[in-house]
């Protein structure tokens, strides 16, 4: 199965999501792009096999939830949340958005991300990117497999 064109994916809607967040650098970008290409190949909304994972991002409702009720509630971030917010469209729930939202879900992968203490590898590191993503919104039982992925940070950094 093919999903969106990688170039359309990552310039089209992950750079200026992330522009708009305040995020944005080119390791992210690749990270973005490449973790979109990994957990869905860019193509499904729905967890192959039934799981809860929604969107291109394949964000689970609880880690979303958690991203909200642990991080972006508090004052530091009311930045981050007031920009969350204007993305939303009003007659849907921010989890129903994972799947019909393209920005929204991208831009709660990247606060994922940016809940990590660690920085991010460098734009151009595939192994790096890959195992970033494992480490940091994948988990160690999950299904990510660093080594195998590489390919599609490969192809985000290329495209």
């Amino acid at each position: 199965m093919t999903g969106l064109d990688v170039r359309q994916l990552k310039y089209e809607i992950v750079r200026p999501t992330l522009i708009a967040l305040g995020l944005w650098s080119p390791a992210a970008e690749n990270l973005l792009t490449g973790t979109a290409l990994a957990e869905s190949r860019a193509a499904y909304v729905r967890q192959v096999g039934g799981g809860p994972a929604l969107g291109i991002w394949q964000m689970e409702p609880a880690t979303h939830d958690d991203c909200w009720t642990n991080f972006l509630r508090f004052p530091a971030q009311s930045r981050l949340a007031t920009k969350l917010q204007s993305m939303l469209a009003s007659d849907l729930t921010r989890q129903q958005q994972l799947i019909t939202n393209l920005r929204y879900a991208c831009a709660m992968a990247r606060i994922r991300f940016y809940r990590a203490r660690d920085a991010l590898p460098a734009s151009t590191d595939a192994a790096g990117l890959s195992a970033y993503h494992k480490n940091h919104y994948n988990t160690a039982q999950g299904a990510a497999d660093a080594a195998a992925n590489v390919a599609f940070f490969a192809e985000a950094i290329a495209a």
